[in-house]
């Protein structure tokens, strides 16, 4: 009896450990936001653009959404669907692309250089300096 109370309190603080980590709590919240947005799209698609579409379609007299092929071939929500879909790949295509750029703007902006190098550049520019000055010491005195 009291190994099962060991392991079912040992179990319970693993799957809490497990539920409580950052990673879970994020792609549940990222579940969450990306079920919205399909939402949102899946309304943009059905009331904004399929309604633009409608008139092509409409030829056969009827509403995209219930176009069907044979018994029961929903063509017209498979329409909807792919568009959803096209939505959905472009908004995240581009927002990848995005990152990626920004990504590889940081690592350009933060790139660890050399301690040696900057040394040598800090040198170089004081013997510069140092350079400019006597030349218009010398001039100043011919």
């Amino acid at each position: 009896m009291i190994r099962v109370k060991r392991r079912a309190s040992g179990f319970l603080r693993d799957f809490q450990e497990f539920a409580l980590k950052g990673n879970v709590v994020d792609l549940a919240i990222a579940v969450i936001i990306g079920t919205a947005f399909g939402r949102i799209i899946t309304s943009f698609v059905e009331d904004v653009i399929m309604p633009l579409i409608n008139p092509l379609v409409g030829l056969t007299g009827k509403d995209w959404k219930t176009i069907t092929v044979g018994p029961g071939i929903a063509i017209g929500h498979f329409l909807g669907s792919i568009v959803d879909f096209l939505i959905i790949a472009l908004i995240l295509f581009m927002a990848i692309r995005a990152l990626q750029r920004f990504k590889r703007q940081e690592a350009t902006d933060d790139s660890p250089s050399d301690p040696s190098l900057v040394v040598q550049e800090r040198l170089i520019g004081a013997l510069d300096n140092l350079t400019n000055t006597l030349e218009s010491r010398n001039n100043q005195v011919l």
